[in-house]
């Protein structure tokens, strides 16, 4: 599966749109020069989906800092797409509700100015009884419906068993 990933001009396609994205992001914030493809696409696997991953690094700029890189940066382009404003403004458009802390970020800033955040995908969250699953799939051009769809459902298929693992637990069935 990993060789197939690789090989798909569409996946290759929509990673490289979000390696440039994030180029793009971090060139507003750094020294000029000073963004940098540190590894580019690499599989990481996990439970129930592989994932292409490339690391974008850049030395921030005079005057600028974590919160700097954080506003440039977010939403990530893997929960907005390219161009960046107008994605946006296109899924405000489209989606019938807000996301909520979906597709949004987790971390830390501390007090030295560290920054270490993730985005929030393929999200379990509970309240009052009621658990809601997030995930999503990437959509360009060349997408395919049923296979964006069929991506989706895999990436929540671990948070769905891990909510029936803790209903199973629960009710001692």
């Amino acid at each position: 599966l990993a060789a197939e990933l690789l090989a798909d001009p569409k996946e290759r396609a929509e990673h490289v749109m979000l390696v440039d994205l994030g180029r793009n992001d971090l060139g507003r914030v750094c020294r000029p020069g000073s963004v940098r493809v540190a590894s580019f696409l690499e599989i990481e696997r996990y439970s129930h989906v592989l994932h292409l991953v490339s690391s974008v690094e850049g030395e921030l700029a005079p005057g600028r800092d974590a919160l700097d890189a954080l506003v440039a940066t977010f939403p990530a382009g893997t929960v907005s797409g390219a161009p960046k404003l107008r994605a946006i403004e296109i899924l405000d458009a489209l989606e019938p509700e807000s996301r909520g802390f979906y597709a949004g970020a987790t971390g830390y800033l501390s007090f030295a100015g560290d920054l270490d955040t993730c985005i929030t995908i393929r999200t379990l969250f509970a309240r009052a009884g009621e658990v809601t699953v997030t995930a999503g799939a990437g959509i360009v051009a060349d997408s395919e419906p049923a296979l964006e769809l069929a991506e989706t459902g895999n990436k929540a298929a671990a948070l769905l068993a891990a909510v029936a693992l803790a209903e199973r637990l629960e009710t001692g069935a």
